[in-house]
């Protein structure tokens, strides 16, 4: 028997955090989305003044509110966010007493410490290289809010850092699955963190024609699925898991949220920021998670989709999710989360996963905002502007996450 079926080997989520645009942690945060609520603001007045897109979608409550201030000058924003994101996670799950050895942690970013890297430069240029902190290199380095996340917990069966742009944070969860399965690791902490609200990463967003321009009402402007979509919204935040094999989570009596049931990575081979309008390798990957969880078509009840409110990436999805289920597409409540959270890059997938999750432990799938007039090409049974119960039971659900480069990457999770 392999080990991704073996019984014994099952992988279970048993602790979840988060700092999100929606809330402080994961209760204002699920409160928020339930509620239908955006996190989408206008930036500050004092914004680049000639920046096509003047909204983002920040975290609800700044870092300085939830850790010390002189451990954040050795922080990068992005690794302030994980941090906090881990420790919340970490402390639902009971705080395991585990192995430092059987202990692993796989923590994304698509971009990594943008902010300190941009910051750090423009001290550089006006003040010299003797005012550039010694904490830099650790501050920008993609890896760096892993490493934090290890040193603070002690891991020592492996720290890792994937990077696949949008889908970084879905990847971190499959490796950190894989992790338990392999045989290396007994609990993972995993997760996806982002800070690039800035003028440089969104002046090139904005120059991709990849963000909305809807300035003048940002809680309405991440619509996915809505004819009058223009792009989407950048956010901020960080999401993190801790999961363990079913049997670790029985011995110490954990609660458990939901079982990680299986992953499906493909990769397009189309265009380095364009989706296939295909959707193939989407397809592909939401297949290839369900054959990995040995779960059928027909057990998907509920999928949290990428849908980021891009005129080509909704619809290049909403047909590779049709061409995943076919004919049971009536039975899937589909949620586009972005409405709400914006599009956290890197950070995406792992709080969008913690959604996910959430639906399943507590039967109900959160809404999606904004969608006024549905676009015709769209043809999928979507949670409109309030959340809908979902079936008793056994059930399962999808979360998509896709990336530039043509990254997919799909989770399989089932209720326990």
């Amino acid at each position: 028997m392999s080990l991704k079926n073996d019984p014994n080997n099952r992988v279970v989520i048993t602790g979840l955090g988060t700092l999100s645009p929606l809330g402080r942690d994961v209760a204002s945060t699920w409160e928020g989305l339930l509620a239908g609520k955006s996190g989408v603001t206008r930036l500050p007045q004092d914004w680049s003044p000639d920046m096509p897109t003047q909204i983002a979608a920040k975290v609800a409550v700044e870092p300085a509110e939830l850790m010390d201030r002189v451990e954040m000058r050795r922080l990068d924003r992005s690794e302030q966010f994980a941090l906090i994101a881990a420790r919340e996670a970490w402390a639902d799950a009971g705080s395991p007493e585990v192995d430092p050895t059987r202990l692993g942690v796989v923590i994304a970013s698509g971009i990594g410490g943008v902010l300190t890297l941009l910051n750090s430069y423009d001290v550089l240029k006006e003040k010299g290289v003797r005012s550039v902190s010694p904490h830099t290199v650790p501050m920008l380095m993609p890896n760096g809010p892993a490493a934090h996340v290890g040193l603070e917990f002690g891991a020592k069966a492996g720290v890792h850092t994937p990077v696949s742009a949008c889908a970084s944070g879905a990847e971190a969860l499959g490796y950190a699955l894989n992790m338990i399965r392999s045989g290396r690791a007994d609990v993972v902490i995993a997760g996806g963190t982002e800070a690039a609200i800035h003028p440089l990463p969104m002046a090139g967003f904005a120059n991709m024609k990849a963000l909305s321009t809807r300035n003048d009402d940002p809680t309405r402007a991440s619509r996915p699925y809505d004819k009058d979509r223009d792009g989407f919204v950048l956010g901020e935040g960080a999401g993190v898991l801790v999961i363990e094999t079913l049997e670790h989570a029985k011995a110490r009596g954990a609660k458990i949220y939901a079982e990680v049931a299986g992953q499906g990575l493909t990769s397009d081979g189309f265009h380095i920021a364009a989706p296939d309008p295909e959707g193939t390798g989407a397809t592909r990957a939401m297949l290839a998670a369900l054959t990995d969880a040995n779960i059928s078509v027909d057990e998907i009840v509920h999928l949290n989709a990428h849908a980021t409110s891009t005129p080509a990436g909704d619809i290049a999805e909403a047909g590779a999710i049709t061409g995943a289920f076919k004919s049971h597409l009536d039975q899937i409540a589909i949620s586009a989360t972005k409405s709400m959270t914006g599009h956290l890059l890197g950070g995406a997938g792992a709080i969008e996963a913690i959604f996910v999750a959430l639906a399943l432990h507590h039967r109900i799938a959160p809404p999606t905002i904004n969608i006024e007039n549905l676009d015709d090409a769209i043809h999928l049974n979507i949670v409109r502007d309030k959340p809908r119960a979902l079936p008793s039971g056994d059930i399962a659900a999808l979360n998509n996450s896709f990336g530039f480069g043509g990254h997919n990457v799909a989770i399989a999770f089932r209720s326990i």
